[in-house]
């Protein structure tokens, strides 16, 4: 985990607030990665602006997707990038059927373990099957969702979120 932090000689009391912020956010987030003995197993994603409520697990193989959205195993748990794929249609569960109504500004949840995210959608297009950038982690902290276009095999709907700072939450 790093950042940089840039000194700047205080002249208006203002850099000093907003470094303790960052730490404060960097710190928590830091402890909950690191809390294993008190943490829940709790890990689900809900966008409410489109019905999706739904249990998250490891891997993005097709056992896993028909019950599950899964988890890119490259991509980060709470730091960096999340990368999770669903099914749209034709699966027992289709979790990411309207993905693609998504706008800019929405809101995504993601609940791993005892800790609470929230994302706002900031990208949502097509990008080809190859195009496999996105699901890599990231210094950035983001949220991407994948999944099929409808009869386009070689394509995929590609929708990234980034981290709400402000609304860290805590389970309690």
């Amino acid at each position: 985990l790093s950042f940089i932090i840039i000194m700047i000689i205080n002249f208006n009391q203002l850099i000093i607030p907003v470094r303790i912020v960052l730490e404060k956010n960097i710190e928590f987030m830091t402890s909950i990665v690191q809390e294993e003995e008190n943490a829940t197993n709790e890990w689900k994603i809900s966008i409410d602006c489109i019905g999706v409520d739904a249990q998250i697990h490891d891997g993005v193989d097709s056992k896993t997707l028909n019950k599950y959205v899964g988890h890119f195993a490259q991509s980060g748990y709470i730091l960096g990038n999340v990368a999770l794929a669903a099914h749209n249609r034709g699966y027992p569960v289709n979790y990411f059927k309207d993905i693609k109504k998504l706008q800019i500004g929405d809101v995504i949840e993601y609940e791993y373990r005892n800790l609470k995210l929230r994302y706002t959608v900031y990208n949502n297009v097509i990008i080809k099957d190859t195009d496999t950038y996105v699901i890599e982690n990231t210094k950035e902290n983001i949220i991407t969702l994948i999944t099929c276009v409808e009869n386009k095999p070689e394509l995929r709907r590609c929708v990234q979120g980034r981290l709400n700072m402000n609304n860290l939450e805590e389970n309690k």
